[in-house]
């Protein structure tokens, strides 16, 4: 069950989304389209694209950017027609200072390259006309893909924290934003063990420049992992969960600050940085705290604030739940969905459970909410959904 959506606040100096919102639309075209064709060559046309969103962000600093401050790598072509690859605004070396990036797709028409980027309508468009030699299906099936986000009552990610199986890392830094103070708060920071920094979820990855790798997975969510030593030089490549990426360090090509090694990670979703509260990452569920770099994380009752360390269990399947007794202890299992029916056993605090079908029965309150609905587990006994985390406060796996 997942009723109390925590997130972080909505405000306007969030990088990527903020200016892709921006974004000025060609004449007669939708809001968020690709802009009319620039004359010139492709890395040209690319870099007057990230101009003329940098022009149009609320963020000050990226106002200010210029051409120097734009890094755009074309990765594939086909002919003198279409091309691909990444486009990335740096950022100044400072602390609260993050780059923004994208991949994009261009296409040469009569009057010039037309550039569209991650994130804007008229990318989904672009990416699919474009030859298989510049857009895999794989690709392109990521880049039309509709998903529904976790503003849908749906904060279930697939994905396990993104180190060692068995590993316990430091959680250094609760949810802040992609650039530190910015919103939403996409982002932790995690650092220790063996340093060898591993994709959260499979997916198909990209360099966006040293130090930083992006992982687009399926259900709309891409991961950001920043600040990387060593890390691997990827264009589109396939990725599978727990794949190496890069190892902790502090690097700062594309700028921002760092003062320790660790991992700046971030979640996103539909292009677009999201609020990372409330997102499971394995079998932890992250909290927010006052501020950022603040919070905890929920692993049932078994609560780690920032500075402590975060065991990682592995992923949480779409079908599974974490057993919450809001306070330790166990969560009896019934032979139906009520309390009217008899104990059939129980359920440790913390322990994972999957999930056949749900059914409404007796109310209860949790650490999520009040809720009647009751979910039959694969033994075939039910437990109160109000006493376990399944990310949704619907059925995770139909009705029965």
């Amino acid at each position: 069950m997942f009723r109390t959506q925590t997130r972080g606040r909505v405000g306007v100096a969030a990088l990527a989304s903020a200016i892709v919102l921006a974004a000025p639309a060609a004449a007669g075209a939708a809001p968020g389209a690709a802009a009319a064709p620039s004359t010139g060559g492709v890395n040209s046309a690319v870099t007057a694209r990230l101009l003329d969103q940098a022009a149009n962000a609320a963020d000050a600093g990226l106002r200010s950017a210029g051409t120097h401050d734009t890094r755009v790598t074309v990765t594939r072509r086909d002919g003198q027609t279409w091309a691909f690859g990444t486009a990335v605004i740096v950022a100044p070396h400072e602390e609260d200072a993050y780059p923004a990036g994208w991949v994009f797709v261009a296409r040469r028409e009569r009057a010039g390259w037309r550039v569209a980027l991650d994130g804007e309508a008229g990318f989904a468009d672009l990416a699919q006309a474009a030859p298989a030699s510049v857009v895999s299906p794989r690709e392109r099936a990521l880049f039309t893909e509709v998903a529904p986000t976790y503003a849908g009552g749906d904060y279930r990610t697939g994905m396990r924290l993104p180190y060692g199986l068995g590993q316990s890392w430091s959680f250094t830094g609760g949810p802040h934003g992609w650039a530190g103070s910015d919103t939403p708060w996409s982002s932790i920071d995690l650092a220790g063990g063996d340093q060898r920094v591993l994709a959260a979820r499979g997916g198909t990855a990209y360099t966006m420049c040293r130090g930083w790798i992006r992982v687009i997975h399926d259900r709309g969510y891409a991961t950001d992992y920043y600040h990387l030593w060593n890390n691997i030089s990827v264009n589109g490549a396939s990725v599978g969960e727990g794949a190496y990426l890069g190892d902790t360090g502090t690097d700062v090509t594309c700028g921002g600050a760092a003062s320790g090694r660790h991992v700046h990670f971030a979640l996103r979703q539909n292009n677009a940085y999201v609020p990372v509260a409330g997102h499971n990452l394995g079998k932890w569920v992250v909290m927010g705290g006052g501020g950022t770099y603040q919070g905890y994380a929920l692993h049932g009752s078994a609560q780690v604030n920032v500075g402590g360390a975060l065991y990682n269990h592995g992923a949480l399947g779409l079908n599974q739940a974490l057993i919450d007794a809001n306070g330790g202890g166990t969560v009896n299992r019934r032979t139906g969905p009520g309390t009217g029916y008899a104990v059939a056993g129980s359920a440790a605090d913390g322990a994972t459970v999957t999930v056949s079908c749900s059914a409404n029965g007796t109310t209860h309150a949790g650490r999520w909410g009040s809720t009647a609905l009751w979910n039959r587990l694969s033994d075939g006994t039910w437990a109160s959904d109000a006493f376990m985390w399944t990310g949704s406060a619907g059925p995770i796996n139909g009705w029965c």
